[in-house]
């Protein structure tokens, strides 16, 4: 295919005095899944309803599947699959018949694109009489994919999938998502666990309606690399404000029982061991969540 599956430049959406979108560009490339990775209130949604054409952008450019989000909206809602947020299905009807109001809503029956839900179906079909509103948090989210997907769009985006799932049922999920993807399909998908970036080809980091770092996680890391010790004191609170005074600390914060410790590579390990009320000094691997946070602390 030609061109990008997904191209923004300079996406910008003020709600009020507030930037939802503040100059965001990007490009998805056909057949991977690009993760949006971020907290609450970074702007992935407000992207996600400019991307499936639920709402309008201020300025900036946006294309999906090379169809402009302004001018091509129709095309573009008949060829993108789109799983919301918040679990957007009826509760009242049953698994089967979801289906087919949504199959409806695209003019085609479950029967003419059953294969491309089939894997996913099968694992929900015990409870196809059941209401959507009586499945757990997993089955109701294999269900929603299944609707996102009953039409056979060309382009698929989830927002937050995984939000309030059990750690079992997110890594099935992601499994899922993984065969879709290489059955060549470009997914979108946006989560606020940093630990899901592993499961993305590319990302990015976004906070503030900005793109703080785009890139495979291992080129974020290696465009992020400092030395990284975790610190345990014996009261933890006052050990950080002691360490953030400390020359040769860059950002210091809490993770856990520990402190994370950005440091210069003049700070000496041995140095923080002599300090008042430290218990244990070791060196570490920084991992994504440390990146966003070291990030976010420069202000970028």
């Amino acid at each position: 295919m030609i061109g990008s599956a997904v191209h923004t430049k300079g996406l910008c959406k003020v709600f009020g005095s507030v930037k939802a979108l503040d100059g965001v560009s990007l490009d998805v490339d056909h057949g991977e899944i690009y993760g949006l990775i971020g907290p609450d209130a970074s702007g992935k949604t407000t992207l996600f309803r400019i991307l499936t054409t639920l709402m309008l952008p201020d300025s900036g450019i946006a294309t999906v599947c090379g169809a402009d989000v302004k001018e091509h909206y129709r095309k573009i809602r008949s060829l993108a699959g789109y799983m919301p947020g918040r679990f957007s299905l009826y509760p009242d009807l049953s698994v089967e018949e979801n289906l087919n109001f949504f199959a409806s809503l695209f003019g085609v029956r479950v029967s003419d694109n059953f294969d491309m839900i089939k894997p996913i179906y099968d694992q929900i079909a015990p409870f196809k009489d059941r209401r959507s509103a009586n499945l757990s948090g997993g089955m109701k989210q294999k269900l929603a994919l299944c609707c996102a997907l009953i039409h056979r769009p060309e382009i698929l985006f989830l927002d937050e999938p995984t939000t309030g799932v059990d750690a079992v049922s997110r890594c099935e999920f992601w499994d899922i998502l993984g065969e879709i993807r290489r059955a060549g399909m470009p997914i979108v998908v946006s989560t606020p666990y940093m630990d899901e970036a592993s499961r993305c080809d590319r990302l990015s980091l976004i906070n503030g309606g900005k793109i703080l770092e785009t890139g495979t996680l291992d080129a974020i890391l290696e465009r992020n690399r400092i030395p990284m010790l975790a610190v345990r004191g014996e009261n933890n609170y006052s050990t950080l404000q002691m360490l953030r005074g400390v020359d040769g600390v860059e950002e210091a914060f809490l993770f856990g029982e520990y402190i994370h410790v950005f440091a210069r590579h003049t700070l000496d390990a041995d140095e923080l061991r002599k300090l008042p009320g430290i218990l244990e000094v070791r060196q570490i691997k920084p991992d994504i969540e440390d990146v966003f946070i070291k990030i976010m602390g420069n202000g970028n």
